[in-house]
């Protein structure tokens, strides 16, 4: 099923009924009271969620596409293993990837937004690095999960495959690759493998990597922060997801891209990691790794939007090429 057909069945009447039928018999077997009736929150083409309004606070239920099959499976291990710092989760049925959580709390880009305290981003980035060194020892559990395997030993053949896929990467196209930028790329094929072995050669362990782990993403609830949509999530090298973090904040609240904040939240989401290399080493691979991780971005993009027709297909098709643009464009100025 195409994601636009996916996104016109989220939206019908039987599919509503079936879902609604479902949580309220969850609510009756755990003895919660609904108090009016639900009403759907929001539809993306590759999920939707529905907000139940019941009598101990709003609950809310999830569906995700199949590109994002792992989604509620790892959410509902996560929640096991981390309940402090995961989605509350009351139901879970995996096979139709469905999720019934209670409410995360206040998104953490609002609290930001108006404290404007960056010690909600230092407390973040170290409470997520101690929890990817402790998912280190998970990886065969996370890959059985259904999590993408995006392991610097992959990624190199992954990119490769992605650079064959001319229609994604809009070649001559508004918003797309030049044939020049194209060419380029495929030159730096034997470059990108040769990145990847050295950063593996630092000898920092692959973990889970979230993905699109940014302050909207992030809930504080009871004093706790809790880490929500693992959709994009994947088994990688850890420091991929400063990548998106990194830009996230200095967007948020509006800062320049070399604000001295940003390189302070860098070395706090470090530190943990000093048991694994010197601050020195961990800089080189942390830099090495920000650029390896836009391709990680571009095949990530793609995966979300390859089955997606029309004018949603328009709306995010750009995503692919530019994260392959911005890697080429890094490497230029890494080389200069």
């Amino acid at each position: 099923m195409k994601k636009q057909d996916r996104t016109q069945l989220w939206m019908q009447a039987d599919w509503l009924e079936t879902v609604t039928a479902w949580i309220q018999a969850e609510l009756r077997r755990q003895g919660i009271a609904q108090r009016r009736p639900i009403e759907q929150s929001h539809i993306r083409p590759w999920s939707t969620v529905l907000r139940v309004p019941a009598q101990e606070g709003d609950l809310f239920f999830k569906a995700t596409d199949a590109t994002l099959a792992h989604e509620p499976a790892l959410t509902l291990s996560l929640s096991r293993w981390y309940p402090d710092t995961m989605p509350e989760l009351l139901a879970a049925d995996v096979p139709r990837r469905w999720l019934l959580m209670r409410d995360g709390g206040v998104p953490l880009r609002g609290i930001i937004k108006e404290d404007r305290d960056f010690g909600h981003w230092h407390s973040v980035l170290r409470t997520y690095a101690e929890l990817q060194i402790d998912l280190c020892d998970r990886l065969d559990e996370l890959l059985t999960l259904g999590v993408l395997d995006r392991r610097l030993s992959q990624l190199p053949s992954l990119y490769a495959q992605l650079l064959d896929n001319t229609e994604a990467l809009l070649i001559d196209q508004q918003d797309g690759l030049s044939s020049a930028d194209h060419r380029r790329l495929l030159a730096l094929v034997p470059r990108y493998t040769e990145m990847c072995e050295e950063l593996a050669a630092y000898g920092l362990p692959e973990t889970l990597d979230h993905g699109d782990f940014h302050d909207a993403n992030i809930f504080v609830r009871d004093g706790h922060y809790r880490f929500f949509d693992w959709g994009d999530s994947c088994v990688a090298h850890p420091f991929f997801t400063i990548l998106v973090v990194l830009r996230i904040v200095p967007y948020v609240l509006e800062l320049e891209e070399d604000h001295p904040e940003l390189a302070r939240l860098r070395d706090t989401y470090l530190e943990p990691w000093t048991r694994f290399g010197t601050r020195q080493q961990l800089l080189e691979a942390f830099e090495l790794a920000q650029r390896i991780a836009m391709v990680n971005r571009a095949l990530t993009w793609h995966r979300s939007v390859a089955n997606l027709e029309g004018a949603l297909k328009d709306e995010y098709a750009d995503a692919v090429p530019g994260w392959l643009l911005e890697f080429l464009q890094a490497e230029d100025g890494a080389s200069a």
